[in-house]
């Protein structure tokens, strides 16, 4: 099987396993939220997170935190389907209005921030960082072009039991620095 039909067959898997874990696991957001500190994010640090679809691990509670912790906050918006996504400046409850994929977009004139730090969504991850997403490119588009020019901390937020044994790479697929589950923080050797 070729890795992008092996993709898909796992994405169809993945997204059954999480839709049990979400149902399973009410208060994930706020487990997420309560390891904020974990991060050991740098003073300031530019933040970008991500609206959560349902059944997503939610990172709303957490970037709050960040937030209250004096980091600034960015949410994306697509801006063309082989782009990488924009990040515009955003605080917690603020105004967002519909978007690509029915996802919750900022203002396209909101300011634009370049973040430090990546919060990914995800299907699944294994122990060398790897991730499975949608099937897009975006996170792996933007986090090439955000790397060319500064370094930036790529952390999936997930659900612990999203996690399986091995997951195919090709060369396009930007690594995970570090995943972010209800368990903890754990930062993988690249």
């Amino acid at each position: 099987m070729d890795h992008a039909a092996l993709k898909g067959t796992l994405r169809a898997e993945l997204r059954a396993r999480r839709a049990k874990l979400a149902a399973a696991m009410p208060d994930h957001a706020a487990r997420l939220g309560g390891h904020a500190a974990a991060l050991t994010l740098p003073e300031g640090a530019i933040v970008g997170g991500y609206m959560a679809l349902a059944g997503e691990a939610d990172p709303a509670l957490l970037m709050a935190q960040l937030a209250r912790r004096g980091h600034r906050l960015a949410v994306p918006r697509v801006t063309g389907k082989h782009a990488p996504l924009a990040f515009h400046a955003y605080e917690p409850g603020g105004e967002l209005g519909p978007g690509a994929y029915g996802i919750a977009e900022p203002d396209p004139a909101s300011p634009i921030l370049e973040p430090h730090v990546l919060l990914v969504p995800l299907l699944g991850f294994d122990a060398a960082g790897r991730r499975l997403g949608y099937g897009g490119g975006y996170y792996d588009r933007t986090l090439e072009a955000l790397r060319a020019r500064n370094p930036v901390l790529a952390i999936g937020i997930a659900y612990a039991g999203q996690e399986v044994e091995a997951l195919p790479a090709e060369p396009f697929d930007m690594p995970l620095d570090a995943v972010l589950t209800e368990a903890g923080l754990r930062r993988f050797v690249r």
